[in-house]
């Protein structure tokens, strides 16, 4: 029976580590912390940036919860583990997918990961801190939703400067002229 609440703790850290993670982009990174976080929304060809250091952070966290679960605070070592699954999916979800950080290059053309993926793309269709959308790394809001508050933040009409995606399918662009 430990198993199962070992796996419902890991799970379930996964999940508020979402929530944790947009509330920490949003208030720290766009606020606060924009000093770490700007070199993420600027050109640069290192493979590293300092917005990496956000990274680091989470990982020294999720080092030391789990040491103290190993050492006596059982459901500390899972909280960790939950935080490390989390790091990595936002990995590959965000600097893989998203920014293409890997030597692969793939851009998701349907479904559940082009939403991801253009909801980052319209995060970052903004220059500077303010005015932002969509701030989770693994859920992201409908994209004509995203789209209607940039329109609304910049003071576009709507259809002005939307954010378009590559089409689905082939035929799809004729149904869109």
């Amino acid at each position: 029976m430990l198993w199962l609440w070992n796996t419902l703790i890991l799970l379930a850290t996964v999940l508020l580590m979402e929530i944790i993670a947009a509330l920490s982009h949003k208030y720290i990174m766009h606020g606060w912390g924009w000093g770490w976080h700007l070199s993420h929304h600027e050109p640069h060809d290192s493979k590293f940036e300092l917005n990496d250091l956000y990274a680091v952070v989470f990982a020294l966290l999720s080092i030391g919860l789990i040491y103290a679960g190993v050492n006596g605070i059982w459901p500390l070592q899972w909280i960790g583990a939950g935080m490390t699954t989390y790091g990595a999916l936002y990995f590959m979800v965000h600097d893989g997918l998203v920014h293409q950080r890997w030597p692969f290059r793939y851009i998701p053309r349907k479904g559940y990961l082009k939403r991801l993926y253009m909801a980052h793309r319209m995060h970052h269709a903004v220059r500077g801190r303010e005015g932002c959308v969509s701030f989770g790394f693994l859920y992201a809001p409908p994209l004509h939703k995203l789209q209607a508050t940039l329109r609304e933040r910049h003071g576009r009409k709507p259809n002005a400067g939307a954010a378009t995606a590559p089409p689905d399918a082939p035929g799809d662009e004729k149904r869109a002229k």
